[in-house]
């Protein structure tokens, strides 16, 4: 599935709201999972869940307090659920991190083993793609002028984040999920795709528009002939010419957003 055209990719976009940060004793109070293929919902859970003796932490921030999840049900009530909404699909968080971290410490609770060592983080994408001044996701909302509507519980946060990553994918144009999946910030590794793209570009001594991204800049379009990859650098770069006037200039390729035949 990592692997599929994004456009034919099930992507399973999950938001948490929680007692706290600490994995090992707070506990999840809302979820909403929305399952997606094609840019439509196919499959939507979100459910309040009842934190046990951890109720009403962080209430300021979410506003669900011990009234309000008084009747919820615990999280093993719905985890078949959940399951079945994650099965074969590529998870997608804001600070897929910490998401992540606390469904899986639930599962652990009920005796549930679950991989969700791989997923698809906006945070991650909406760095590398914009040169911006906060990437939170209201940061991103209020850039976007995406409306929030009730931040900072589940389904809203979901519903803002698909939007985030929408228009990540439009800036990266990415092949497939394990593309969106390799982009890294700080970690001076370059995505697969685009250094084949780059190695056909040498290769053929071809015209390319890449668009890329300087450190604290937005992305800019560079007309290129490749001359050489050194695969050995860190990170790996390109060396080349710029067109029309074919000054020498060398880029990374971590920081190369998309390679498009000019």
């Amino acid at each position: 599935m990592w692997d599929l055209p994004i456009d034919g990719s099930p992507f399973a976009f999950i938001d948490l709201e929680m007692t706290g940060l600490n994995l090992e004793s707070d506990r999840v109070v809302e979820i909403c999972i929305d399952r997606v293929v094609n840019g439509q919902t196919v499959r939507r859970l979100v459910s309040l869940l009842h934190p046990g003796d951890r109720v009403g932490g962080a209430a300021h921030v979410h506003g669900l307090d011990a009234a309000a999840l008084a009747d919820a049900p615990p999280f093993e009530a719905i985890a078949s659920e959940i399951r079945e909404l994650l099965d074969g699909a590529i998870p997608v968080a804001h600070a897929a991190e910490w998401d992540m971290g606390f469904l899986s410490a639930e599962f652990a609770r009920i005796g549930v083993e679950i991989d969700l060592t791989h997923a698809v983080d906006t945070l991650v994408l909406a760095r590398r793609a914009f040169a911006l001044h906060g990437y939170s996701l209201s940061a991103l909302c209020k850039h976007f002028e995406i409306a929030r509507g009730n931040a900072h519980r589940a389904e809203a946060d979901v519903e803002a984040m698909k939007v985030v990553f929408y228009k990540c994918v439009e800036a990266l144009s990415p092949k497939s999920a394990r593309d969106l999946w390799e982009v890294r910030i700080a970690k001076k590794i370059a995505r697969a795709a685009i250094v084949e793209a780059c190695e056909r570009a040498v290769a053929t001594q071809s015209e390319v528009t890449i668009t890329y991204r300087p450190r604290h800049r937005s992305a800019l379009k560079l007309r290129m002939i490749l001359a050489k990859i050194e695969h050995d650098a860190t990170p790996p770069r390109a060396i080349g010419y710029d067109l029309p006037g074919r000054s020498r200039r060398e880029i990374r390729l971590d920081r190369i957003l998309q390679v498009e035949p000019a």
